[in-house]
């Protein structure tokens, strides 16, 4: 509902309406959630963690996924198929893709229910793009909040899909149980790859598109990959080796045997500790990321900083100031 001021809602009434609907998993109320915890607006901020701290004990019961690959491996098909394949199974899944949007127009780039018709006319799934107008705290913010929501409503999977390009597969990464990362064969990926350390976040590697012609290369590929982790990462801290895989999203090979993987990791997880241990961590890593936004913006709305701001860019862009002498400058300014 939105109030007289702007904002989403405006009573206790609309907030227990909301919970009743979450708990109930009613999609209409997921989306009405997922849109208040968005907001950027004060009030529905405030609503927006009455809303999370009331659903905190329903929450933590599903598998986090994260999904990355360049633009054009084939995600939205992969996970149309993969979550079919899923809800086929008995389970609810939830989709939510990290949207960075344009960083000029701030319109989104995905268009994940016109990508994904089917899985999104599914009873037992939920498809939800999170524009972020550009900025990776945004994501940080709104998707982990977005997922919570997700677990309260009952969903069993969450899958956190990233466009894959800039730091979002890290910034996905530190929200997610499990991290797969799509790749294609025969485009100098493999190399890429490689550079960009990806392979460090990946707890599974599935070359895409594996079908018809592109079998023998696909294949190829993965045996690249496999010697690439064996010399790069043995084995994580938490007792998990990274695996590499062939999948198609088109035909549906190899996606028993991701979910599969998935399974055993959550299981050695969740047998040793790991899983929890990890969780913690993320949460105490996604406080300490809000505080350092809200410093950010602190000091950059503080009164003596915004008077003297402007000269002191001017001053490091033209070469009569460091950047360190400005910097302690501002921190001055903020303290007195």
């Amino acid at each position: 509902m939105i109030g007289t001021n702007g904002t989403l809602m405006n009573s206790l009434t609309d907030l227990d309406a909301l919970l009743d609907g979450i708990r109930n998993s009613d999609r209409a109320a997921l989306g009405r959630a997922i849109t208040l915890v968005e907001s950027n607006a004060s009030d529905d901020r405030k609503r927006a963690q009455e809303l999370l701290t009331n659903l905190l004990p329903d929450t933590g019961g599903s598998r986090r996924i994260g999904i990355s690959g360049v633009p054009g491996v084939g995600k939205s098909t992969f996970i149309e198929s993969f979550g079919l394949q899923l809800v086929d199974e008995g389970y609810r899944v939830a989709v939510l893709a990290v949207d960075p949007s344009s960083s000029v127009s701030k319109g989104s780039i995905l268009g994940d229910k016109t990508r994904m018709e089917k899985l999104a006319a599914s009873e037992g799934a939920f498809i939800r793009p999170s524009p972020t107008g550009g900025s990776l705290g945004g994501v940080a913010r709104k998707t982990r909040e977005a997922i919570l929501v997700c677990e309260a409503a009952g969903y069993d999977v969450v899958l956190v899909e990233t466009v894959g390009v800039g730091q979002s597969e890290t910034t996905v990464a530190e929200m997610v149980d499990f991290f797969l990362l799509l790749k294609l064969a025969g485009a100098g990926d493999e190399l890429q790859g490689i550079k960009r350390g990806i392979l460090e976040l990946a707890d599974l590697i599935a070359i895409n598109k594996a079908d018809g012609d592109n079998l023998s290369a696909a294949e190829f590929a993965r045996a690249e990959f496999e010697r690439a982790l064996q010399i790069l990462r043995p084995e994580n801290e938490d007792g998990w080796r990274p695996k590499v895989v062939t999948s198609s999203g088109q035909t549906g090979a190899g996606l028993n045997e991701i979910w599969q993987i998935i399974s055993e990791h959550h299981e050695l997880l969740s047998t040793n500790g790991e899983l929890e241990k990890q969780r913690k961590q993320q949460l105490l890593g996604w406080m300490w990321s809000l505080v350092n936004e809200g410093l950010r913006s602190a000091v950059r709305e503080h009164p003596a900083v915004a008077r003297t701001l402007a000269a002191l860019e001017e001053d490091v862009l033209d070469g009569r100031t460091t950047p360190t002498s400005a910097a302690e400058q501002i921190l001055n300014a903020f303290k007195r």
